[in-house]
């Protein structure tokens, strides 16, 4: 194999290796005793057949496997030779005129990742936002479960709904005469007086009887998290299926005992353990961010171009989907395109910190350990059916870039908390309204791509950190947190006390059993997220 630089610009580099028709002839020889002893003729006894019998039945097929994997070691020496570390899979381009009894030269090009130098890892300085757990929110919690246990009975047909009763109704969102998206669900059950749906719809449901039909009017305010929606008029057509009544379980022992545990006192801690548990994930994804940031703003060093545009192709694909359900499509992606500039720094941002992490991780020993990859793989199988379970472990564990793709976020994380470890941090005790607003604030773009050991460099599914124009949605944040509430789509605009009730009710289920609690998945609601 002979190799030939042929450029050397920047983090771009080319070159043409070429390898011997000699070299391909020795491995179809190689190939061809190592299956003539399997090749079948007649006239021949087993294993028996000549090799230029074997060579003449599958000379064809064993030139186009000596060839490809010549070239594919040669790539392979190339990379291991002149110690180049990829950014992404090479072209690879074969001389068009090639044939077979010729040498062949192939052209290889590719961007190479940068040398950074080694990251330092002193002299961070973050601030942790705590948000302490009061009294009165673990019993409004335990409320709440009261509230969601309590028995109902379905009245009388010619019952008229007053407030705390609870109705199943049906409903249909219109908007100038025409049903939106978002606006419909079935089988939803509402209590009058909750201030669980926007203004004045349940008010106009207050006499309402089983089995009846009305039409509604509303108007969405102003500040509606659906700008499509926000200060519009429109109707709902309400079925009324059942209208329901009981009463609150008193919160005690005996109703502690009803869910499974042992004393009021046990749900308690259990729900406390739940809230600290929320506050201390938005408490990270605070602190991340600003970590991110300081990151940023001591690092600058070149990326691959190649990574940077599939990073934005992705962010791209993502902004022009959502931009298709705005209720200007057109405008929204009109308005993207004016900011096209700012999303592909958006990416160089994404690319750079997710160089630099890794580079931290590796030079200071972070690595996910067999144990650790072993329970993300057994974890990332229950989303398939048994029998396809041991299928999707061997593909794993079998396939370099599947496992990397599960592995991503765990480095991720054990990076930034081996850089939390090393920071000096203060502490500040703020409210959990406060923690929110802070984290809606930041402006840490977007989380980066952690290429760790094995990455294949492809695999991200973030979103762009939310800006100004209707079509770009807000980021999601890292795995751990939950950032502040979706914005409403649905006539159904529940406050937070609603969405804590459905994680409460879960805390109660699962505590019976020595849990860890869990969120338990949402009723169905208006087709898009009302929380």
């Amino acid at each position: 194999m002979q190799t030939v630089e042929t450029l050397n610009e920047g983090l771009k580099r080319a070159y043409t290796v070429t390898i011997t028709s000699k070299d391909i002839d020795a491995r179809v020889e190689k190939e061809v005793k190592a299956i003539a002893p399997q090749v079948r003729m007649p006239g021949f006894r087993p294993g028996k057949v000549p090799a230029n019998l074997v060579k003449k039945m599958h000379g064809e097929s064993l030139q186009r496997d000596a060839l490809n994997n010549s070239i594919q070691e040669s790539i392979q020496k190339l990379i291991a030779d002149q110690k180049l570390r990829p950014a992404m899979q090479p072209s690879v381009e074969l001389d068009e005129n090639f044939e077979f009894g010729k040498d062949a030269e192939v052209k290889v090009a590719l961007e190479v990742l940068p040398e950074i130098a080694a990251p330092s890892v002193e002299g961070l300085k973050l601030e942790r936002l705590t948000v302490a757990v009061a009294d009165e929110q673990v019993a409004e919690a335990a409320g709440r479960i009261a509230t969601q246990q309590g028995a109902l009975e379905e009245q009388a047909d010619d019952h008229e709904a007053a407030e705390g009763d609870t109705l199943v109704i049906d409903f249909v969102g219109k908007v100038d005469g025409e049903a939106f998206e978002g606006g419909s669900a079935q089988d939803i059950r509402l209590k009058l007086g909750s201030g669980q749906f926007i203004p004045g719809f349940e008010e106009q449901l207050t006499g309402v009887k089983k089995g009846e039909e009305k039409t509604i009017d509303v108007s969405f305010p102003e500040d509606y998290g659906a700008a499509h929606l926000a200060g519009k008029a429109a109707t709902f057509d309400v079925t009324v299926k059942s209208v329901l009544d009981g009463e609150k379980p008193k919160l005690d022992d005996d109703f502690a005992k009803s869910l499974g545990l042992e004393s009021l006192e046990k749900l308690n801690e259990l729900l406390k353990g739940q809230i600290e548990q929320e506050h201390n994930g938005l408490t990270r994804t605070h602190m991340k961010r600003k970590l991110l940031d300081q990151l940023a703003a001591s690092h600058d060093f070149d990326v691959p171009p190649s990574m940077v545009e599939a990073e934005f192709e992705q962010i791209w694909a993502q902004l022009q989907h959502e931009a298709g359900h705005e209720e200007d499509p057109e405008a929204a992606l009109k308005e993207m395109e004016a900011e096209k500039d700012d999303y592909r720094a958006i990416a160089v941002r994404r690319v750079r910190l997710g160089l630099l992490l890794s580079e931290i991780g590796q030079a200071n020993g972070v690595t996910v350990s067999d144990q650790e990859m072993n329970r993300l793989i057994m974890q990332a199988a229950q989303q398939y059916g048994p029998q396809d379970r041991e299928r999707f472990v061997q593909y794993v564990r079998q396939d370099p870039m599947a496992a990397a793709q599960l592995r991503a976020p765990l480095y991720e994380d054990k990076v930034v908390d081996f850089l939390f470890d090393k920071a000096e941090i203060t502490d500040r005790a703020v409210t959990r309204e406060e923690l929110e607003a802070a984290i809606e604030a930041e402006d840490g773009d977007l989380k980066p791509h952690v290429y760790g050991p094995g990455c294949g460099h492809d695999h991200h599914d973030e979103k762009p950190k939310a800006k100004k124009a209707a079509a770009k949605k807000k980021a999601d944040e890292p795995a751990e947190a939950e950032a502040a509430p979706a914005a409403e789509e649905a006539p159904a605009k529940k406050p937070a006390a609603k969405k804590a009730a459905k994680k409460d009710e879960a805390v109660a289920e699962e505590a019976a059993a020595e849990e860890k609690p869990k969120k338990k998945a949402a009723p169905k609601k208006a087709a898009a997220k009302a929380e």
